[in-house]
């Protein structure tokens, strides 16, 4: 019988520090202006128990448990929020991973840590989560939303972010079910500060827990029937599951149809967090169009795919198991089905140089077939289970020095044009498992301070986002970007300060009159596609305005009107919005109409703006 689970319990009880909170909840109110050093002289003259500290989320619970249905609450909670960076895109991101499943993949940089979904390992902060819960949706996603919640961050608008291998290899049934206990988890989420005892995640009973797995893959993969030979990590993950005795009805329990699924989808237009994106990440050689319709079933509105490099020789020498050309096409049909389409991009491969890596990111955006949207840098790592250490002890790769990583990542942040959004620039790996190589966490500060050193400028959104600065809906300034990608026309249009900070911005997709090309649904069919709307600054509730941010004040809505009037001089007479399950409301409000799909409205019916 598999041991229940029980997660940490929340002992804090705040009317058993009445006072002390008042005191501190009443000196942040009344202060005129207030920051870190007068939050930690409030907390030592007003200590919890007489000697220790009040946490953030503490405070923030106080308040709640103290001044229930305040007005102040927000301006309370930003004043001592936790990491409000997390939450300043405009979203609050919910990320979850997936079980351990065997991978179609034979990449030597990927690490094999047979408890986690492939290339993850057990020492990441986001896998750890994961494990913690074993892996189980509805469990991260609550927690996560309960974690955020506690920390003063707003969870009305959810994107939620699905890593752990390759999606697509996952069995339909699976995927389904996964989908659909993160979005019950989204419908079914309250604060359970006042009454912890109804917190579903309680008890819980792991059928299978990986983390009692004990055997490792080090250095090449090989499957042989010699006993004394490596073996996989396909094969020992396989192995473990079969042989164990509750696998099966986990895997019964692991199973949902799609009617099960569209329910609480519907539950989810209207709940009070909503799924206003979802994410799946898969590979270049396992998506085709059927894979494309499955994941737009499943809610998807951005899709990551490893492409890795755009150099056939490196592609082949890593074992990728494909080429660049099957990249162009996958990123061709993902940009036709509409998707945002987030590319993976790993310079320092093996037969990989620095000039080389420089020229290939270069190829990224010169190539019209490529073009991403978001871009993660993913300098390559070694990780002892990786079959490249074999190449590193017979000495054909080394990382490179710091000084050519910085020179190609500097690089990369003067080339992205101003529509990508760098994501990442370094993958956080845990330095105690990096054998050899980068081990620096902030590299891309490192490398925005270089680059401005040398006098370049990052354009690419993240750079330019407003975050938590104040905007002024009526300065802000129009601009567009128009560029050719994947057969088609992409129209970026952004909303800017007088000092280029982006606070909004649409992706208009004008698909080449040819026709609909390998995505061929009779939905999108000579329509002009909506593929993003993005509002930035910190999040605001559902219908709420304040002052100085720049969500819900009509930004959104100025947007898809321009984009309206663009496709109609365009000859297009529909638009197509490739809309998630939480922003339906939202576009029906604009007079958008329900699809198999996605949402359609006329181009050319007017729709009203403020001034």
């Amino acid at each position: 019988m598999a041991a229940t689970i029980a997660p940490k319990r929340y002992s804090f009880e705040p009317e058993e520090h009445a006072a002390e909170l008042d005191a501190i909840i009443g000196a942040i109110e009344s202060a005129s202006r207030f920051d870190e050093r007068d939050l930690e002289d409030l907390l030592r003259r007003h200590p919890k128990n007489g000697r220790g500290f009040f946490s953030k989320s503490e405070l923030i619970r106080g308040f709640r448990a103290l001044r229930p249905g305040s007005a102040g609450e927000q301006t309370f909670v930003d004043r001592v929020r936790m990491k409000p960076v997390r939450t300043r895109s405009g979203v609050a991101p919910v990320t979850v991973l997936t079980k351990p499943y065997p991978c179609p993949g034979r990449c030597v940089f990927c690490p094999s840590d047979v408890r986690m979904p492939k290339s993850y390992l057990s020492s990441e902060p986001g896998a750890q989560r994961a494990a913690e819960h074993q892996f189980d949706p509805y469990r991260q996603t609550f927690s996560r939303l309960r974690s955020f919640r506690h920390t003063g961050h707003p969870v009305d608008k959810v994107e939620l972010i699905v890593l752990g291998g390759t999606w697509s290899s996952y069995p339909e049934g699976y995927q389904v079910w996964f989908i659909r206990r993160c979005f019950q988890a989204m419908n079914e989420f309250v604060d359970l500060s006042s009454d912890p005892a109804a917190d579903p995640l309680l008890t819980f009973e792991p059928a299978v827990d990986f983390r009692q797995l004990e055997e490792t893959v080090q250095g090449p993969e090989i499957d042989s029937s010699d006993a004394t030979a490596g073996r996989s990590y396909n094969r020992v993950v396989s192995d473990w599951t079969a042989a164990h005795p509750r696998a099966a009805a986990e895997a019964r329990d692991q199973n949902a149809g799609w009617a099960d699924l569209l329910a609480v989808q519907r539950t989810n237009e209207t709940a009070a967090v909503r799924c206003v994106g979802l994410s799946l990440e898969t590979r270049p050689d396992r998506l085709d169009a059927a894979e494309a319709q499955r994941m737009r079933r499943l809610g998807a509105t951005k899709v990551q795919i490893g492409i890795q490099s755009m150099d056939d020789d490196v592609l082949a020498l890593n074992g990728r198991g494909h080429d660049a050309a099957r990249s162009r096409r996958a990123v061709r049909l993902l940009r036709q089905a509409g998707f945002k389409i987030q590319a993976h991009w790993m310079p320092n491969l093996l037969g990989s140089t620095p000039a080389k890596d420089r020229e290939d990111f270069d190829r990224l955006f010169a190539d019209t077939d490529v073009r991403p949207d978001e871009l993660k840098v993913y300098p390559c790592s070694l990780i002892e289970s990786a079959e490249l250490m074999a190449y590193h002890h017979r000495g054909d790769w080394e990382p490179y020095d710091r000084a050519e990583l910085l020179d190609v990542l500097v690089h990369s942040l003067g080339a992205t044009p101003r529509y990508c959004r760098l994501t990442r620039v370094i993958r956080d790996i845990p330095g105690t498992d990096i054998v050899t190589g980068n081990r620096t966490t902030n590299m891309r500060q490192v490398a925005e301070a270089e680059a401005g050193g040398r006098g370049l400028r990052c354009r690419d959104i993240r750079a330019r986002e407003v975050g938590g600065r104040p905007v002024d809906p009526a300065r802000l300034r129009l601009r567009r970007t128009d560029y050719e990608a994947s057969g088609g026309r992409e129209i970026f249009l952004e909303f800017v300060t007088v000092e280029d900070r982006i606070a909004g911005f649409l992706r208009l997709r004008l698909p080449a009159p040819a026709g609909a090309g390998e995505f061929s649904l009779p939905e999108l069919a000579g329509k002009a596609i909506i593929r993003e709307v993005h509002v930035y600054g910190a999040v605001v509730g559902l219908g709420a305005r304040e002052k100085g941010r720049s969500q819900h004040v009509g930004l959104g809505r100025r947007l898809v009107a321009e984009a309206l009037g663009i496709a109609a001089g365009a000859g297009f007479e529909q638009v197509a919005v490739i809309s998630s399950v939480g922003t339906r409301e939202y576009y029906r409000r604009l007079g958008f109409e329900d699809g198999e799909l996605y949402q359609h409205r006329s181009a050319r019916a007017p729709l009203e703006v403020s001034s």
